[in-house]
């Protein structure tokens, strides 16, 4: 199939999850065309089945802001038209599936049908589209999309709630690579980090505050206090500089490492011992996924989607959400016995392999082969 995948460019879970299908589904021999703004992030090799299409919007003195959506919307009638697409899946609501559902009218005025498959992540439910600015659009969206997916049943849910739709919405978790995502032989990494043999733990996020990036500081802190570790925080963004301070001003300092940005992150997750997932919210929960694929077992937090990937007291423990004390006291019974932490180690690989590329992109094209090749309506 020939098929347009319109995402966000960045590091974010939509785009990390768009363009990494995108690039399965090329080597399982379909034509994938990407749509955004700029490059996506990920989108790091070349193939004769990946081709990718800029998204340009031009500056008018008219508009303060420039009508990205408006753009978009002819970027995609003019590659239905071009490369004849079969169809069109576009990650995030807002404003890829408004945009795509304009394209779809417009070319229909042509006889020209094209399926819209929108796959919903999490924030362009439960944060953004809950806007009342946009609460309408978000509606006519999924109720005019030809296919909805939810990334986690919790998604669905609460899609469902809140905006009282009754159509259906198919669940299509996201995926692990695992010919990236596995536990690495990294000893000497591990040594150097960890000279005395200390228990790595480890958090990877944007550092918003829906991350609750205190929280996790604050376990470490209390598991500090009674077995020899330390923490590597992974990312950037808005929170950094205050955790930086509440770091700098304790006695375990020394033993907090900001690493930032990391594009290899599966070598750094195949040092740790235990990650720590303490969210106010997660659609989903990929980076505690990612962690589980290089054998690490989760601490985290019993929100949204979490629970639907880490198994409370199998391949990590759920706690309520800003309840510290019994997040490190879950994490102390996992790294105070070998045994333990060897057989939730083992356990975390077990249910990360639930959720294998291979198995969710068969979920993925059964649902476009539903519409099967572009049909014309003359």
């Amino acid at each position: 199939m020939k098929i347009g995948i319109v995402c966000y460019p960045t590091f974010g879970g939509s785009g990390v999850v768009a363009t990494e299908l995108g690039k399965a589904l090329a080597a399982n021999g379909h034509e994938v065309h990407f749509v955004s703004y700029s490059q996506p992030a990920r989108l790091d090799i070349f193939s004769e089945n990946i081709f990718y299409h800029e998204v340009s919007v031009l500056q008018y003195p008219l508009f303060d802001y420039a009508p990205y959506e408006t753009a978009l919307a002819g970027k995609i009638v003019d590659l239905v038209k071009t490369a004849s697409l079969d169809l069109v899946h576009v990650h995030y609501a807002i404003p890829h599936a408004s945009a795509a559902l304009l394209a779809k009218l417009i070319l229909r005025t042509e006889g020209i049908e094209l399926p819209v498959v929108t796959t919903l992540h999490g924030t362009d439910i439960t944060l953004v589209g809950k806007e009342s600015t946009f609460e309408d659009v978000v509606r006519w969206s999924i109720e005019n999309s030809d296919a909805v997916t939810a990334v986690s049943n919790s998604l669905r849910l609460d899609t469902i709630g809140y905006f009282h739709t009754t159509r259906n919405i198919d669940v299509i978790p996201n995926f692990i690579d695992f010919t990236r995502f596995n536990k690495k032989a990294k000893d000497h990494f591990k040594k150097a980090i960890a000279p005395n043999g200390e228990k790595i733990l480890i958090h990877t996020s944007n550092f918003r505050k829906v991350k609750r990036i205190e929280d996790v500081v604050q376990v470490f802190f209390r598991v500090a206090a009674d077995i020899p570790s330390k923490l590597l925080l992974i990312g950037d963004g808005p929170e950094r500089s205050h955790i930086e301070k509440v770091a700098r001003e304790s006695v375990y300092s020394d033993r907090i490492l900001f690493l930032g940005k990391q594009d290899a992150i599966e070598e750094i997750l195949s040092v740790g011992d235990l990650f720590l997932l303490p969210s106010e919210t997660e659609s989903f929960g990929l980076a505690a996924l990612e962690a589980m694929a290089c054998e690490v077992p989760v601490i985290s937090s019993n929100t949204g989607g979490i629970p639907e990937v880490n198994i409370n007291g199998v391949t990590g423990f759920l706690s309520n959400v800003g309840d510290v004390e019994e997040m490190a006291e879950n994490a102390l019974k996992i790294l105070s016995d070998e045994a333990v932490l060897l057989e939730f180690k083992k356990n975390a690989l077990k249910q990360a392999k639930k959720f294998d590329l291979n198995i969710v992109l068969k979920q993925y094209e059964a649902v476009y082969n539903r519409f099967g090749k572009r049909a014309s309506l003359n």
